[in-house]
């Protein structure tokens, strides 16, 4: 294998199937036992730690990752993934959770566009792509209001039922600490 990053992982999966590989082990089923959805950011630091700070264990909760922990419009591919989810995957509750320093609170359509245009993306693709990113990414501020804005979507979106609880809360990327912003419905 050329690069060592691939080859740091296939090491390091050798050594988890190695120590997991149990022929007694008990299959993990693909519907969440909790019927739960978690909408959250793909910052670094919630890895390995959001799931604990809110008591998951592995087969409990449907985990889709986004920057910003976002849903705007009515169809993305977070909706998508809630609508399988909820109609394919016995979820009944959806828990937005942002976190504090959010690195999309600085991050806007025209600092992507730049850094774009800095890696060498055609002029044509930024300028076609520059209204969608004002769109999702400018309108991030402040994080509790980015959560609720995310979750009052989510209950009126088009494409999910209106009998699903949908929550939203807050975390602090170094402590764990919830603040819970939206009660469900």
């Amino acid at each position: 294998m050329s690069s060592p990053l691939l080859q740091q992982l296939m090491d390091a999966n050798r050594e988890f199937v190695a120590k997991h590989a149990r022929l007694d082990a008990e299959p993990v089923s693909k519907y969440p036992k909790r019927n739960l959805a978690v909408v959250t950011c793909m910052d670094t630091r919630l890895l390995d730690f959001l799931e604990p700070a809110l008591g998951l264990s592995r087969g409990e909760a449907k985990l889709i990752k986004v920057a910003g922990s976002t849903a705007f419009g009515d169809f993305d591919a977070v909706i998508g993934s809630l609508m399988v989810a909820v109609y394919e995957l016995h979820v009944h509750d959806i828990l937005v959770v942002g976190h504090e320093d959010c690195g999309m609170l600085a991050t806007t359509a025209d600092s992507l566009c730049v850094r774009m245009q800095e890696r060498g993306v055609a002029e044509a693709a930024i300028a076609a792509v520059r209204p969608k990113l004002k769109a999702w990414a400018d309108p991030i501020g402040n994080v509790e209001e980015s959560v609720r804005t995310t979750v009052q979507q989510l209950r009126e979106n088009p494409y999910l039922p209106k009998d699903i609880n949908v929550y939203g809360a807050v975390i602090h990327p170094h402590t764990g600490e919830l603040v819970i912003l939206n009660e469900g419905k």
